[in-house]
């Protein structure tokens, strides 16, 4: 990635009404001048000022009507000088403005260059950095706000907190090592390890936050599987609240897989209905989607396995234990009650079981009820503070590791391994703000972003 290079690109969505050019660095204001026109022409004189004008065409003649606002450096998004031209929105008219742009002198941006130069630039660390692409791949209002609070700087102020305390901290133990002679007002040994206890837990809990982030940043992904015919699309659409697959009693209706995007008791949920599940038929196409029902299992977070509760045979069980995948949370559905002439006793499969009628609505609370506690499990289900991501995790679970074995090296007084496993912990920990990450961590990150963010 080239760092003095100006740089352009479209930083909305195609097909609004309105597109945003979004253009970085030294040349900005050059290359804008040379697209965009006004009688009151950009300039440092006239910073943050939304102006009317109108493109000017590779022919020298009047183009569209347009706006421009420039932004000196280093009080911008990048911390350079940015200019941002709004034109219509469309497919054309967006396209033939940047391609103009570029041909003026900027270059087009790469996937995240625009934050990754407002991170180097020091406008944000990498957590904030990290929000803003959180930020819009948010799907939820949970994940939204999350995001909102990191960007804000929530989740890099506590890391900086810790890691300033923990800096103080080397310091002390390094005055051991440089001065062993000299009888200076040392902590004691005591107070040291109360504050290594504190900084442990502070750390812990935001470990902690990690999978219950992940519900709310990622969802979960559910998968409606079981034999054929046995309301497996009655159920996602009783889920759903509309009629989104064909019902029918003739089995194999459903060929293929079925995918929705829904919110279950206030989790975004990735929900599929998959082709019923038996031996191989003479069906070139239902044994397709039955493969395809299989592969969607294996990469499921949880399962609802659905029997006919009115017709159960020992081999629809044995095809449940043989095609759950082991990693997945699997709630057993009892289907049909209705069709049933008495009360239905759900039979001991020895996993959490619910007896619903996807058509009348019967029990499906009982089997959502089920839903929240295989999502959650043990874990806190309010939405958190801030978030720690997978990166972060592993970070901390080094950081704390490390100060695991600093403890026990104070305890010993062995102060010089103590300093040299704290040293360890400080750097995992600035990584995840980005004072230590390395440039292939980097590029992994920014690469995940859109281009023109």
């Amino acid at each position: 990635m080239r760092k003095n290079d100006t740089i352009a690109a479209l930083c909305t969505a195609p097909g609004g009404a309105l597109a945003i050019i979004r253009i970085s660095g030294a040349g900005a204001l050059a290359a804008a001048s040379r697209v965009w026109s006004s009688r009151q022409p950009l300039s440092a004189g006239h910073p943050r000022r939304l102006t009317f004008g109108h493109a000017v065409c590779e022919d020298g003649s009047r183009g569209e009507s347009c706006m421009a606002v420039y932004m000196p450096g280093p009080a911008s998004y990048t911390g350079e000088d940015v200019v941002e031209i709004q034109c219509h929105g469309g497919e054309f008219a967006p396209k033939r403005m940047l391609e103009q742009v570029l041909h003026a002198g900027a270059r087009l941006a790469e996937p995240g260059e625009f934050t990754r130069r407002a991170f180097l630039n020091g406008k944000m660390d990498l957590t904030q950095a990290e929000a803003v692409a959180d930020l819009i791949s948010a799907r939820s209002e949970s994940a939204l706000r999350i995001a909102e609070r990191q960007l804000s700087g929530s989740l890099g102020n506590r890391i900086r907190a810790c890691s300033g305390q923990l800096r103080h901290l080397l310091a002390e133990i390094e005055s051991r090592l440089d001065f062993p002679e000299e009888n200076l007002d040392w902590e004691p040994r005591e107070s040291l390890l109360r504050q290594f206890s504190e900084i442990d837990s502070d750390l812990r809990g935001l470990l902690a936050s990690r999978e219950t982030g992940a519900v709310f940043r990622n969802g979960v992904k559910l998968v409606i599987a079981g034999a054929p015919n046995v309301g497996k699309s009655s159920l996602l659409n009783a889920l759903l609240g509309y009629d989104r697959a064909i019902v029918s009693q003739i089995p194999g209706t459903t060929r293929d897989t079925l995918r929705e995007t829904a919110s279950l008791r206030g989790v975004t949920v990735d929900l599929t209905d998959t082709a019923g599940i038996r031996e191989q038929t003479d069906d070139v196409i239902e044994n397709l989607g039955i493969k395809r029902s299989r592969t969607t299992l294996a990469g499921a977070e949880i399962v609802f396995w659905l029997f006919d509760a009115s017709a159960t045979s020992d081999d629809d069980l044995r095809r449940m234990r043989e095609t759950v995948p082991q990693n997945a949370e699997t709630i057993v559905v009892w289907n049909k009650t209705d069709l049933l002439p008495g009360p239905f006793v759900i039979p001991d499969t020895g996993r959490p079981s619910a007896a619903v009628s996807a058509r009348t609505g019967e029990g499906i609370d009982k089997l959502l009820d089920l839903f929240e506690q295989a999502v959650w499990k043990n874990n806190d289900r309010t939405e958190p503070e801030c978030a720690v991501s997978a990166r972060h995790a592993l970070l901390l679970e080094e950081a704390l590791d490390s100060l695991e074995r600093t403890v026990c090296e104070i305890r010993r007084e062995s102060y010089e391994l103590a300093a040299a496993n704290l040293r360890h912990a400080i750097e995992q920990i600035a990584s995840i703000t980005g004072e230590t990450a390395s440039v292939d961590v980097l590029e992994e990150i920014f690469s995940r972003f859109c281009i023109g963010k």
